[in-house]
């Protein structure tokens, strides 16, 4: 674990390279998701905001590697391969994550404080906060009840839904995700101290506006919401909003 931890090049995606940006965006994506989700993001952020995707393995250019099913071993590696990639201290750095990403993200901030490395902010989206539990067992039922889930969300596409080859390629590490964040349960009494920023849809099933609104309990510092239209993947439908929000968010910290 501790070679694949500082491996930066095998965790970490640059887009859109910004070497004079104000900050960087650390972005982790959703279970099942993979870096490139973030691609569009980069570029419409670039260059006052460098944004680094993360990759986790099992999937795309990873497909080959073994999946990692704890969250906090997840958070282990990403820590490690930040601090392999160097910089964490030579401008103001923020995190981003949704849904799996968005605990995920936490788990960082967390490490990285300890670190002495201060995140100016994280954005949490799609996701309740962290001591808000619901039983749940997605990564236990067999493969069409995996399937049955990822049409609730309706994030992945109908391209990968509708095609054999994909779904075989794609359920292992979409299984681990979830069997990684359905057994998540967080260490009470630990905050993070940088503010929050969570975002939300309105029709989420699997967060309801009192599970985001808890994301509170877990910083010393501020925390802001913002409910938008639209389901789990409600990003989707509202990505100009959502990047004029962590705009607006991240470069005023930077002149701070």
């Amino acid at each position: 674990m501790t070679s694949i931890a500082a491996d930066a090049e095998a965790w970490i995606r640059r887009y859109e390279k910004s070497p004079d940006s104000a900050v960087r965006l650390v972005c982790l994506p959703y279970a099942g998701g993979s870096a490139s989700y973030f691609f569009p993001v980069a570029k419409a952020l670039a260059p006052l905001i460098e944004v680094l995707a993360i990759q986790y393995p099992g999937r795309q250019d990873r497909h080959r590697e073994p999946c990692i099913d704890d969250i906090g071993k997840l958070a282990d590696a990403i820590v490690g391969a930040l601090e392999d990639l160097g910089g964490l201290n030579d401008k103001p750095l923020a995190l981003f994550g949704h849904s799996m990403g968005a605990t995920l993200s936490y788990e960082v901030t967390l490490r990285l404080e300890e670190r002495g490395v201060k995140p100016v902010r994280l954005f949490v989206s799609g996701r309740r906060a962290p001591s808000r539990v619901r039983e749940e067992s997605v990564h236990v039922r067999d493969d069409a009840g995996v399937l049955r889930e990822l049409r609730l969300l309706n994030g992945t596409s109908g391209e990968v839904l509708d095609n054999e080859e994909l779904l075989r390629m794609a359920l292992p590490a979409i299984r681990s995700d979830y069997r990684a964040i359905e057994s998540y349960r967080c260490e009470p009494g630990r905050r993070i101290s940088c503010p929050i920023t969570a975002l939300t849809g309105d029709a989420d099933p699997r967060a309801t506006l009192d599970e985001v609104r808890d994301w509170a309990n877990h910083t010393t510092g501020e925390m802001d919401l913002t409910v938008l239209s639209g389901g789990h993947f409600f990003l989707n439908d509202h990505v100009p909003h959502v990047l004029k929000i962590i705009s607006e968010r991240l470069l005023p910290a930077t002149r701070s």
